[in-house]
């Protein structure tokens, strides 16, 4: 039975496990590169993938539960779907329907300690690959008569003192914009999840942040209410609903 968002029971304990499977994999995933070498530290973790699964099996569940059929759902293949300042880009979701784009996901992750170039990264991608897919929906890449299809933004970040204290800007020629000032990296994650939905370049986005130690367990917190799973998901929900109510 759906609870009062609309979103079907038990979604709540379906994140906590994806939060969980996120530390559990990184962790196992770092000691066994650990041990077969030594110099690759922390990073080695970060490398090996799969770490974000459990999310793509939350959103798998919630499409499923919406209506959409299971082999219209692409998560580990046939991803790629085609640029218009590069061929193809691959996603790391996709829900593709008679022959229409329905909806494609991201699934990021940062964890420390290089919180600041891996925060400028993560901006160049989210805005890039945005401005990719919506050109060549203009340019009728996916046909001339699709409707717009659903893009989503899911980041887990840490949460320790790296990403939460305040870091400085630098203005050796001109100001930044007032809300950048005094601000954490976790901060800065709102700012540009927000601002990405505000200019229409991502329907749906979600911060979660998690510790490393609470976060083995499934815990987790939201710092933005407007950024939470919760409507992340309703959104998806409600799109994919409305797009087989159509048919």
């Amino acid at each position: 039975m759906p609870d009062v968002t609309g979103l079907p029971s038990g979604y709540e304990q379906q994140v906590r496990a994806a939060v969980a499977h996120y530390w559990t994999t990184l962790s196992q995933q770092g000691a066994k590169q650990r041990s077969g070498d030594a110099d690759r530290g922390g990073r080695a973790a970060v490398t090996g993938g799969k770490h974000m699964d459990g999310f793509c099996r939350l959103i798998n569940w919630l499409l499923i539960e919406s209506g959409m059929p299971e082999a219209n759902i692409y998560v580990h293949s046939r991803l790629e779907l085609p640029g218009y300042f590069r061929p193809t880009k691959e996603w790391d979701m996709l829900v593709v329907h008679n022959e229409r784009l329905v909806a494609a996901i991201e699934f990021k992750s940062q964890k420390g300690p290089s919180f600041g170039n891996n925060f400028n990264n993560r901006t160049e991608e989210a805005v890039g690959n945005a401005v990719d897919i919506w050109t060549a929906y203009r340019e009728g890449a996916f046909g001339r008569s699709q409707p717009r299809p659903w893009l989503g933004w899911v980041m887990l970040l840490e949460s320790c003192p790296g990403s939460t204290r305040s870091v400085g800007v630098a203005e050796p020629h001109f100001k930044v914009f007032s809300e950048f000032r005094n601000t954490s990296y976790a901060q800065r994650y709102e700012l540009l999840l927000r601002k990405l939905i505000l200019e229409r370049l991502y329907e749906g986005a979600a911060l979660l942040m998690s510790t490393e130690q609470s976060g083995i367990t499934g815990n987790y917190t939201e710092p933005a209410e407007d950024l939470s799973i919760k409507r992340f998901l309703s959104g998806l929900m409600g799109h994919v609903q409305g797009y087989i109510a159509s048919l």
